[in-house]
């Protein structure tokens, strides 16, 4: 049994700040649960590019509001509080949070992260070996 507390993770090495957005980061790879789960905030009124060409991302909005697009086909999915959306194909986006608040996203990654991972020029997480 692992209990994982917000408070433990904020300004620990586990906290990784993005710019746009913050992770904190609370099952990684290391935990053994081949996946990773993320307490995400994204900052109100930014925009970001987003391709995770190595992982399955779902993500479960609990504040704020925002949109994905997916790059594709150009379609804009709103997100609110209480939504999820999967990006199940490796989709390459823009996620985006609107002016006056911050989103607060749960985020599950598959293959897990090991912590140390921020977005590449394409937008990705590459593959971290543990070593």
């Amino acid at each position: 049994m692992k209990v994982v507390k917000l408070d433990d993770i904020i300004g620990s090495d586990q906290h990784i700040d993005g710019g746009n957005w913050e992770s904190r980061r609370l099952i990684l790879k290391k935990d053994g649960m081949g996946y990773s789960v993320h307490d995400t905030v994204i900052k109100a009124g930014t925009e970001t590019h987003i391709w995770y060409k190595n992982h399955l991302e779902s993500v479960y909005c609990i504040e704020g509001e925002g949109e994905v697009e997916t790059v594709k086909d150009g379609k804009i999915w709103p997100i609110k509080a209480n939504e999820l959306y999967a990006l199940d194909e490796h989709d390459e986006h823009y996620l985006r949070a609107n002016k006056g608040v911050d989103m607060r996203m749960v985020c599950v990654f598959n293959p897990a992260i090991t912590g140390r991972e921020v977005h590449d020029e394409d937008g990705a997480y590459k593959l971290v070996d543990d070593e």
